[in-house]
């Protein structure tokens, strides 16, 4: 009798573990922690802006933008981003395919070096700018003789974007080549087409997914850019203040109010940048089933 209110006592005491196991699940908890700090990091603050941003109402933040200094602004900060776009899209798709067709001296080294604008802090980026392209410079007052400006202007901007955003397309790009099976270059090749007609009929439609992917988040890494903006072109109204510097010096100005509105076109655009990537990302997807 006493082994067997043992044994009973054993299986309960069993069967209430296994019940205390079942109420604490590993996943779950993992995945509400995931979640909250998700949520403690990006959800809140976007939440924080969007609710302070409305409170004064739509004909408020239309006020705000409406002002001459912050339209300015805004149509600096797309239009220099859509440029900065086209020439990257191109140099780091030809970047990325020299990187993986080529064999030449020193190409571990040239690879490593595109991801240096990751580690550069982006205003020491402004500062190396400065320096090469000041008006103190060799190389700046040899441009200033012939009326071209670089600092304190937009080429600067220009420039500085390059630089930050040059790694997105090559890094996107790089890996795609690399998977890229050679038959179907190969077989265009017996068929008589050159390189030139192989690089565009089968090499550009293959990577058109990935170079559009770090196109997109260029753009979005461009219009929020403001360390090396702020040294290479200053915070000039209505000549070189983009939008990040434009609330900059909002804030300084102990007018928050007025960066809201701003803030809030800019919190849009990244959030239709995260919209075009995910459905960029879903076509290509359809096209590898499809290949």
């Amino acid at each position: 009798m006493a082994g067997t209110a043992a044994l009973g006592q054993g299986l309960s005491t069993g069967s209430g573990f296994r019940r205390r196991r079942r109420i604490f699940r590993p996943e779950l908890f993992l995945r509400g922690m995931s979640a909250g700090y998700v949520g403690l990091l990006i959800v809140l603050p976007i939440v924080a802006v969007s609710v302070r941003a409305l409170g004064g109402g739509l004909g408020r933040i239309w006020s705000d933008l409406a002002r001459p200094e912050a339209l300015f602004s805004i149509e600096l900060t797309f239009l220099i981003a859509l440029l900065m776009i086209a020439v990257n899209s191109v140099m780091g798709t030809l970047t990325a395919w020299v990187l993986v067709r080529h064999r030449f001296p020193l190409r571990s080294v040239v690879n490593a070096l595109i991801d240096l604008p990751f580690a550069v802090p982006t205003v020491v980026t402004g500062l190396m700018l400065v320096t090469l392209y000041g008006p103190r410079s060799a190389v700046g007052s040899f441009l200033s003789e012939r009326g071209i400006e670089i600092v304190y202007a937009k080429p600067g901007i220009v420039l500085a974007l390059l630089f930050v955003t040059f790694p997105f397309v090559v890094r996107a790009v790089q890996p795609v080549l690399m998977e890229m099976e050679p038959e179907m270059e190969e077989a265009a090749a017996t068929l008589g087409a050159g390189r030139l007609t192989i690089f565009a009929r089968v090499v550009i439609p293959s990577i058109t997914p990935a170079v559009l992917t770090g196109a997109a988040q260029a753009f979005s890494r461009a219009i929020g850019e403001f360390g090396s903006v702020i040294v290479v072109a200053g915070n000039i109204p209505m000549k070189t203040q983009v939008a990040p510097v434009y609330i900059y010096g909002e804030i300084e100005s102990y007018n928050p109010r007025g960066a809201l509105g701003i803030s809030v076109v800019l919190l849009l655009g990244s959030l239709a940048i995260l919209v075009i990537l995910n459905l960029i990302q879903r076509w290509g997807r359809r096209q590898d089933v499809r290949g």
